[in-house]
């Protein structure tokens, strides 16, 4: 697998190294001595799916300390725009993002450490979007950050006309009235 680091510490995108002929294709998603090597090491609790649409925005979104939470994500099929926010209050890069497009074609995966908020957009006509997580959701944790906050500018690559969001990501408080994490 080929492993680009980020200009965030810690996020990383992961390229597999897929097999294919003409029967289809195979990769291993998730090998834990070769993560290992490249220094992901989680122990991963639970692992999710999600199917959305076109204009979908979900994010951004975290938990707080003690249940924060590294994620490995990718696209089964469609495409999206992921984006992690560094939220570490003390980080050099402290409201930085960085922003990957990940397809079922370009089989791209991005690590997210502990200490991101998280989102993306689908920019395909649907999206089979899956993850893996290092802690268990807590409720009680969930957190949120404005995705179209001013001070983060980030692009979504979709019209504002075009977003669906749920009524809790519309309401999620700016960066600068989030609660970061340490």
């Amino acid at each position: 697998m080929n492993v680009t680091r980020t200009a965030l510490d810690g996020v990383l995108i992961i390229e597999p190294k897929i097999f294919g002929d003409q029967r289809g294709y195979f990769f291993e998603s998730w090998n834990r001595a070769a993560f290992a090597a490249a220094g992901i090491d989680c122990e991963w609790l639970q692992d999710n799916e999600s199917m959305s649409s076109f204009g979908v925005l979900r994010g951004l979104h975290y938990q707080a300390a003690p249940y924060t939470q590294a994620k490995l994500v990718r696209v089964i099929s469609g495409s999206v725009l992921d984006v992690a926010v560094d939220i570490r209050k003390n980080s050099p890069t402290f409201g930085k993002h960085v922003a990957v497009e990940l397809s079922g074609e370009n089989k791209r995966q991005l690590f997210i450490p502990r200490g991101f908020a998280h989102g993306f957009a689908v920019l395909s006509e649907k999206a089979i979007f899956a993850y893996k997580c290092d802690n268990t959701y807590m409720p009680s944790a969930e957190r949120g950050i404005a995705f179209d906050d001013p001070e983060l500018g980030i692009d979504w690559k979709i019209k504002p006309a075009e977003w669906i969001l749920s009524e809790k990501d519309k309401h999620n408080p700016r960066f600068a009235d989030a609660e970061p994490l340490n």
